[in-house]
């Protein structure tokens, strides 16, 4: 039987095409005093789901003058258990306290039986787990009352039971429930260097209209004692947002921008948090590989 795409009332408005970096609360009183040019502010939905406080009073400011994409951490979209609802509706309160341009969620679990743990784990590529990640997601837009953003996974195994390809998988949620793709190329890299896969065919193999924003980031390598500490086949990558993009995740973004065109492209960074100028120059950098693609097609055309 044919499945049709799941229609929502979409509240949402598309993030400009430029750059953005994640709000942390380090940088909450610079970025009001110098207003840098930047597209958007991203921030985990999870770290609001207060009534107030501090982080609501500088995100409350902040929003007067920027776009906003907020990223759910905790929602268990892959997990086997029926969603939440006490969190979803949080999550529904903060969307419709802030208004975001965007809001995704991971395709991961991160709960089971009562119990949360703090990781993203993956999940079976096969029938089940995408009948009831649609089901899950379907709820959760219906909930919210817009489309969600589903973001690919950084994935360190992957499991004997899965009968579809991770990007086959993608697009088939994609199709059943209308969703979009929050396309993380740091993610895509990871992946492919842990299973020994061709980052650059994943990417052809996604659906590439339905990319709504891009995430870039750092790992870190756990490497082999006796191995070449700079050949990543030898590493077990981790995707860790703990350091700066790597040279060969700003290649495959390049590339994913020659495939796709210019994407809103959020800058991730949650742990060893830098300056903000040290933020905003990969921002920068981004944004300046975003306007030579735009150059490109305009040249093209």
């Amino acid at each position: 039987m044919p499945f049709t795409r799941h229609v929502v009332a979409d509240a949402c408005v598309a993030l400009p095409v430029r750059s953005g970096i994640g709000l942390k609360p380090e940088h909450f009183h610079e970025i009001l005093d110098t207003r840098p040019d930047l597209g958007f502010f991203e921030i985990h939905a999870e770290n609001y789901m207060v009534d107030g406080g501090p982080f609501h009073h500088y995100l409350g400011r902040i929003r007067e003058h920027y776009a906003l994409s907020i990223h759910g951490v905790g929602l268990s979209i892959g997990g086997e258990s029926t969603l939440d609802e006490t969190h979803l509706d949080r999550l529904a309160a903060l969307l419709d306290r802030y208004q975001p341009e965007s809001f995704s969620e991971h395709l991961a679990w991160s709960s089971h039986g009562g119990r949360f743990f703090n990781d993203l784990l993956p999940l079976p590529y096969h029938q089940g787990t995408l009948t009831r990640v649609c089901e899950h997601i379907h709820r959760t837009q219906e909930r919210l009352k817009r489309s969600m953003l589903l973001e690919n996974p950084a994935t360190y195994l992957e499991f004997s039971a899965s009968t579809m390809s991770e990007t086959d998988f993608i697009a088939e949620i994609i199709r059943r429930t209308g969703c979009g793709l929050l396309l993380d190329v740091n993610n895509v890299y990871v992946s492919c260097i842990n299973h020994h896969r061709d980052a650059h065919a994943y990417l052809r193999a996604i659906p590439a209209t339905a990319v709504g924003e891009i995430h870039l980031a750092g790992f870190t390598r756990n490497v082999d004692p006796h191995a070449d500490p700079h050949d990543d086949g030898a590493a077990l990558l981790i995707d860790s947002h703990g350091t700066p993009i790597d040279q060969a995740v700003w290649n495959l973004y390049e590339f994913t921008l020659d495939l796709l065109g210019p994407i809103p492209t959020l800058i991730e960074r949650d742990n060893d948090i830098p300056t903000l100028p040290a933020l905003l120059g990969e921002a920068q950098q981004a944004e300046r590989l975003m306007q030579i693609r735009h150059a490109k097609l305009h040249t093209a055309s």
